[in-house]
């Protein structure tokens, strides 16, 4: 058992794409942490690292140096299927486009990474989840028969079946229009604060970021700045500062 307060930890990584002179340093001795229960917002500029830091915390890519530690478990002692394991056992994932299956109702799609993972799926887990995202009576439909928010809560029910350690987000609101943004934004919250669940949100949007408990500051690769208690207006002139605005 993990008693860490923290979920996942990055401690000195680096990862570079390219050699030479093109080589690209996407990031340089980043070192973070991550509490249980927490919502926390990462931000920067284009290029920053946001994309390769969520991929090297996800255990989506593999840092070239420094560790990956997830739910007490360090991801450089893993091989490619352990990872794998890993990812669709104990992370969620929420992505922009929803990545549903056109052919599959809302109750199928949820339940994806368990039948992945040859797990059995509990009806009553099913229904608690779809419950927690406001779908509990939409289980049936396709996605073509939704809009796109209750798509979106399709996949964070996706993302919570499987009472994963972490739940990491990709601009999760980006695809969807200001009300049904702040509608998702505040489930990912609530999920948080009522269940204890541990989500990392890479956004671009001030207005996204203020619904964290935590916003991180990325710039070229390294932790520049932590602001807790975030409103979009600090947000904004933070990330001014940071050259995006």
């Amino acid at each position: 058992m993990n008693n860490s307060p923290w979920v996942v930890r990055l401690d000195g990584v680096r990862k570079t794409y390219g050699k030479g002179a093109g080589a690209v340093h996407a990031l340089r001795d980043l070192s973070l942490a991550f509490a249980r229960g927490s919502f926390t917002a990462v931000m920067g500029p284009s290029g920053a690292g946001k994309s390769t830091f969520l991929h090297c915390a996800a255990g989506l890519d593999r840092p070239d140096a420094g560790s990956v530690v997830l739910g007490g478990t360090d991801l450089s002692t893993l091989d490619e299927v352990e990872l794998t394991i890993l990812r669709r056992e104990r992370v969620g994932f929420v992505f922009q486009a929803y990545n549903l299956l056109s052919a599959l109702s809302v109750a199928d799609n949820v339940t994806v990474p368990l039948m992945l993972a040859g797990r059995r799926i509990d009806p009553a887990r099913l229904h608690e989840v779809l419950g927690q995202v406001g779908l509990a009576e939409q289980m049936n439909r396709r996605p073509a028969e939704l809009s796109g928010g209750q798509q979106q809560r399709v996949a964070i029910a996706r993302a919570l079946v499987a009472r994963p350690e972490v739940v990491f987000a990709d601009e999760p609101t980006g695809a969807l229009d200001t009300r049904t943004a702040r509608q998702v934004l505040g489930l990912l919250r609530e999920v948080v604060d009522s269940l204890g669940q541990t989500v990392v949100m890479v956004t671009h949007d001030p207005v996204a970021a203020s619904y964290a408990h935590r916003v991180v500051f990325l710039a070229d690769g390294r932790h520049a700045e932590d602001m807790t208690h975030p409103t979009p207006e600090r947000v904004a002139e933070q990330m001014t500062k940071l050259g995006e605005w």
